[in-house]
């Protein structure tokens, strides 16, 4: 692909899309411990399910504006007539089982926050605060246990390739491929 920078990235990033470069280059792999940042990313890769990243992240802005910025409370008490409100939004993807989804999971965050204290310790006591490097793959074992226990809670479209695309997204998983410019990472832990 041709970079206008020069700099090669993984093949799945659009080199005519600036959006997806700064998220390539700036968010996609590197650790999130920020619940706000963990509940938000969860919502979107939930969103994405049978469609492309890419699509999910042109709307980002207006999916902030639509879901109160991804306040938690604000979107566990979500009722009726904010589901309604969403699924008018033609800004958004409006799919009513999503949207229910984004509101069950929000309540399922906020209970795994009270039991472990954060979601990100929740989510990062998988690896034990590692960073799992490994690309090449949808899913694996770690995204198939992670998957089977937030559907054991309650959670909904968190299938294990949505849980390994979020886990790549908050940089429990560390996937740049050969020859991006970021893969170096990889071998340098940087």
């Amino acid at each position: 692909m041709e970079w206008s920078d020069g700099k090669e990235r993984c093949r799945w990033a659009n080199p005519k899309n600036e959006k997806y470069i700064h998220y390539h280059d700036e968010e996609w792999g590197i650790p999130v411990h920020d619940d706000h940042r963990l509940f938000e990313m969860l919502v979107l890769e939930s969103f994405q399910a049978g469609l492309t990243w890419e699509c999910v992240l042109n709307k980002r802005e207006d999916f902030r504006r639509a879901f109160d910025e991804f306040d938690l409370e604000t979107v566990c008490a979500y009722d009726e007539a904010d589901m309604e409100r969403l699924l008018g939004n033609p800004k958004i993807i409006r799919n009513r089982r999503k949207i229910q989804a984004a509101v069950t999971n929000a309540q399922v965050f906020r209970k795994i926050q009270e039991e472990y204290g954060s979601f990100s310790e929740y989510i990062w006591k998988w690896t034990n605060g590692e960073v799992v490097y490994e690309n090449d793959r949808t899913y694996s074992e770690l995204s198939d246990a992670v998957s089977k226990d937030l559907k054991k809670r309650g959670m909904k479209f968190v299938g294990t390739t949505i849980i390994y695309a979020y886990l790549q997204a908050i940089g429990v998983i560390y996937s740049h491929e050969e020859g991006c410019f970021l893969e170096y990472c990889r071998h340098s832990k940087c």
